[in-house]
């Protein structure tokens, strides 16, 4: 009986890794996946550095790359909002991405105020949105990959043309319209991303200042490592501080920032760390907020409740 027990125990630890997931990888999991004698197993790799300098000066094998912002632009006047659906459909497709295929996403800077990890974050929410089903994102980034002594190319990459799901997944994305409806709901709750001085109106960036009525403040930064931004807390030792902020799985949990990405990262982590069931991002983001309605919609400047 004992062999078969072996057997019965290593195919439990195999099994999760071979189903399609959305979540974190480690270094050493991703050479594994990059170095695959098979090249039709290994990843889809995206670098997804805004610096194309970046990119040039080294990066991960087989890394081809998407720079986070072509996946947005202006629309009514309204800076950073993603492109439509066919265009981001295009890009994706132009970048390899493939509904069969492991998605691997990475960027770079180790420490704050280099906030690049949102890039990662930002792509895999708009992979995830197209319909792919298996995206990782390498914990701990390049800095990671490179301090367990992993090799960088200055090579170009490109992958071919990718197939993307004939079904995408819209209901992970909220807009305006879900979030007035929703914000006072029993059960729902906004979280702002953004660091708090933004939260209350102490910033220079903003047309107009503060926050949306009823949202609890949370900065991302809070869900990382401190000595590498790119690398994400286990959820045990943020969780006290979720539950202190009112963030429980048991809620409608609606996140945005200022443009979209540092809500991205919140929303992943919820969702593909943590484990909540229901997180959406209002990828309007804070920067359409402020805009609708001429610039009519409440805001507010108050600090956060001390729990």
């Amino acid at each position: 009986m004992k062999p078969l027990h072996t057997f019965v125990a290593l195919l439990a630890l195999w099994a999760p890794a071979s189903q399609a997931d959305i979540g974190l990888i480690t270094p050493a999991e991703a050479k594994a996946l990059i170095e695959n004698p098979d090249a039709a197993k290994r990843p889809i790799v995206l670098d997804t550095r805004g610096g194309y300098k970046d990119y040039f000066r080294g990066h991960l094998p087989t890394a081809h790359h998407l720079n986070f912002d072509t996946l947005r632009g202006t629309d009514a006047g309204v800076p950073v909002q993603y492109l439509p659906e066919e265009l981001t459909q295009a890009l994706l497709l132009r970048a390899g991405a493939h509904k069969d295929r492991t998605h691997l996403l990475y960027a770079t800077g180790a420490v704050l105020p280099n906030d690049e990890i949102l890039s990662a974050t930002m792509v895999a929410h708009v992979l995830e949105k197209a319909g792919i089903k298996d995206i990782r994102i390498l914990d701990g980034g390049l800095p990671g990959w490179k301090a367990e002594g992993n090799p960088t190319t200055q090579h170009y990459f490109g992958n071919p043309t990718g197939v993307l799901p004939e079904k995408g997944a819209p209901e992970i994305a909220a807009d305006i319209t879900a979030v007035k409806a929703e914000k006072n709901q029993a059960g729902v709750i906004l979280v702002d991303a953004r660091p708090l001085n933004e939260f209350i109106g102490e910033d220079d960036v903003w047309l107009r200042k503060g926050h949306i009525p009823g949202a609890v403040s949370f900065h991302w930064a809070r869900l990382m490592e401190k000595d590498n931004t790119h690398k994400f807390k286990p959820f045990s030792e943020v969780k006290a501080e979720l539950e202190k902020a009112g963030i429980t799985p048991d809620k409608k949990i609606i996140c945005y920032c200022g443009t979209s990405r540092e809500g991205s990262l919140v929303r992943f982590y919820l969702k593909h760390v943590a484990g909540y069931p229901n997180v959406r991002l209002y990828e309007g983001a804070w920067k359409e907020y402020v805009w609708l309605e001429n610039q009519s919609l409440p805001a507010e400047t108050t600090p956060p409740v001390q729990k």
